[in-house]
């Protein structure tokens, strides 16, 4: 079980860039099932190259937001729906990601990689593992809440909430996709790199059905948890990645005749559960009662602010 929480981990970077696309900029990609298997082929290319792994790694997160800017200029300066720019750069990402590797795949479990001393200790699916990758996402969740939160943040939010509002407020909205589409496949192709050396190889079928995890991750999340405001949907997306991979381990665990091969509809399945979980009358309470308490800190906010205004008493 504790290795499904570090793969969780691991797969809660990439739930975070799809995050960003999805929520954020209201942006269907599907670069990421090629932008992951990029991020590892890179790593492992130049790991198996001689470049230190954490310069491979950060290779890997340039290609990938070089694949997230290439969607993105399909999409605004192309005028290609985002559902067709993301299936072609993802298809251009499978035969680039082969020459990057050479061949259909790369093993890395003879070369030093970020998570070898980890592997050579036997501290992998520990308690220590755990922490170490918590603390890694945890980073990057909260670096995107602070990003978020800054002006250009909130233009890119701006962008994808309602592009004319945005565009009639000076927010270069074409920017701002492209901006937030490379920094989304930049996290996505993080992950990748990192999962290759958690597994000690990367392949060319790695990323197939990413999307899928991703969407589901932050859908579960967001259906237990919430997602306004914007650092409870990351935080969202980062438990429902982890509870995705905890409850594809138990499926697979369980002796109901489930094998490897049907991972595929188990996570068809979670993903339709997600969608409708929020439909049931429990979750659809608890969204109300968190719209109400939201709603209850705005109008004690403006009572405190107009009170201090007017009278002063609130300092």
């Amino acid at each position: 079980m504790l290795a499904a929480v570090d793969i969780g981990l691991i797969y809660g970077l990439m739930a975070l860039g799809v995050y960003m696309t999805f929520r954020i900029l209201n942006f269907a990609d599907l670069t990421v099932d090629g932008s992951f298997v990029t991020g590892a082929a890179v790593a492992a290319s130049g790991i198996l190259g001689g470049v230190p792994p954490l310069l491979a790694t950060f290779f890997g997160f340039l290609t990938g937001c070089v694949a997230g800017v290439i969607t993105g200029l399909l999409n605004t300066k192309g005028k290609i729906d985002p559902l067709l720019a993301g299936i072609l750069t993802q298809i251009a990402l499978y035969s680039l990601n082969l020459r990057i590797m050479g061949k259909a795949n790369l093993a890395l479990l003879r070369s030093h990689t970020l998570l070898s001393g980890m592997r050579d200790a036997g501290w992998f699916a520990t308690g220590f593992s755990v922490a170490i990758f918590g603390v890694i996402v945890l980073v990057a969740a909260a670096a995107l809440v602070w990003f978020l939160g800054t002006n250009v943040g909130l233009g890119m939010q701006a962008a994808g909430n309602n592009p004319t509002m945005a565009r009639a407020q000076g927010v270069h909205t074409t920017w701002m996709i492209i901006l937030g589409l490379s920094l989304s496949n930049g996290l996505v192709a993080v992950s990748g790199a990192l999962m290759a050396q958690y597994q000690g190889f990367a392949d060319i079928s790695m990323g197939i059905g990413t999307i899928v995890i991703g969407l589901a991750s932050v859908i579960l999340g967001q259906a237990i948890i919430g997602h306004k405001p914007v650092w409870r949907g990351i935080i969202a997306a980062l438990f429902g990645s982890v509870l995705y991979r905890f409850v594809i381990q138990v499926a697979l665990d369980v002796n109901i005749g489930l094998q490897p091969s049907d991972m595929k509809i188990i996570s068809a399945v979670l993903v339709i559960a997600a969608l409708l979980l929020p439909k049931l009358p429990v979750f659809q309470s608890m969204a109300r009662n968190r719209h109400e308490r939201e709603i209850a800190k705005q109008v004690l906010a403006a009572d405190m602010a107009a009170a201090r205004k007017t009278t002063g008493v609130f300092r």
